[in-house]
């Protein structure tokens, strides 16, 4: 499974399993998890849900740990690894305080029902695009893919997204979909697919390693609103019961992703160092952390973790007009949100 993949499967999922885990829980609960580590020192305990093994979109997390800032701030950080449960799921149902989601997923699962709202953007844009063999002369723009064939992830919003890009393109966004998952990079380089749609600065990058690189349309070159590929996620019942928890906790994951942004190789040494045998290609860790560094941590003003309420209603807009906003019955929200409701920046640092 790729990650574009599991993002698909949590867009796919986000609507019946918070549904089905929402009911009955308690958000306070976390709470009682904050405990003393003795001596008088009070620390609090709090859970971090992974979306997907380790990898860059986690370093600024396990810099902050390797550098004993979460204790400094009196954290005892439990960092959950990826199972079946998306971290939106856990999160609304009181059992994590924060975790990895997608702009894409937080949107849909919060019109759904979720009790959760995100506190940090840790990717400022969009860390996908529309990838070709890079030997493709015959494709040269999105609208060369009418026709063609899209290796696909299932996920609900994919080929409203990219059907949006091609008309942008002059095409006429019409292609064949099929649902392949892990499989969707083999069919590109078979030629059994003619494009999909991958993370770039990872998936990108272990193509090129691989020998088989691939070229990209991104989707704001065609008209499409930004998105925030990677966002942290919160309860809002447990956020308004433990502002200064949630503040501590926010700032020095804020702080670890900032040096992520300014001292790359750094970061990823201690991401490794954290995951130890868990990168067979550690090479492909520090050019994916130094891209990310370079084009994706940083908001235009230079800022780390920051949100706007721009890019939350300009993509939100997209979702709730092509009907993948559903509501807590099932049906497609007949009423646009409050899209600055789905984010808060009240927990970062000003000196970001």
């Amino acid at each position: 499974m790729s990650r574009r993949t599991l993002l698909s499967a949590a867009l796919a999922g986000a609507v019946t399993v918070v549904a089905g885990c929402s009911s009955g829980s308690d958000p306070a609960s976390p709470s009682t998890a904050a405990g003393s580590s003795g001596a008088g020192a009070s620390t609090s305990t709090v859970r971090f849900a992974l979306d997907w093994t380790p990898n860059t979109n986690h370093t600024g997390l396990y810099v902050a740990q390797q550098n004993g800032w979460f204790a400094d701030a009196g954290i005892d950080l439990q960092i959950l690894p990826y199972n079946t449960a998306l971290p939106d799921t856990l999160i609304d149902a009181g059992s994590a305080e924060f975790g990895i989601s997608f702009q894409d997923g937080a949107t849909v699962a919060r019109a759904a029902g979720a009790d959760i709202v995100s506190v940090m953007a840790v990717l400022q844009r969009w860390a996908t695009a529309i990838g070709v063999k890079a030997d493709r002369a015959d494709l040269t723009s999105p609208k060369d893919l009418d026709g063609k064939t899209y290796a696909g992830f299932g996920g609900p919003t994919e080929v409203p997204l990219l059907k949006e890009v091609i008309k942008d393109a002059g095409g006429t966004g019409e292609f064949t979909t099929v649902t392949l998952g892990t499989s969707a990079y083999e069919a590109l380089y078979s030629g059994s697919a003619d494009f999909t749609i991958p993370f770039v600065a990872w998936e990108g990058i272990e193509a090129e390693h691989n020998g088989t690189p691939m070229k990209y349309f991104e989707y704001t070159d065609y008209g499409f609103p930004d998105a925030y590929s990677i966002v942290v996620t919160t309860n809002r019942t447990w956020l308004a019961q433990n502002p200064d928890i949630a503040r501590a906790f926010v700032q020095a994951l804020q702080r670890g992703y900032r040096f992520a942004a300014e001292q790359p190789d750094e970061a990823a040494r201690l991401l490794i160092a954290a995951n130890p045998g868990v990168f067979a290609d550690e090479e492909l860790v520090t050019q994916s952390q130094r891209m990310l560094a370079e084009k994706y941590l940083k908001a235009a003003d230079g800022s780390v973790g920051t949100q706007t309420a721009q890019q939350w209603a300009t993509y939100g807009g997209f979702l709730f007009d092509a009907g993948l906003l559903v509501g807590p019955d099932g049906s497609p929200l007949s009423t646009a949100p409050d899209y600055s409701t789905l984010f808060t920046n009240d927990y970062l640092s000003t000196s970001s």
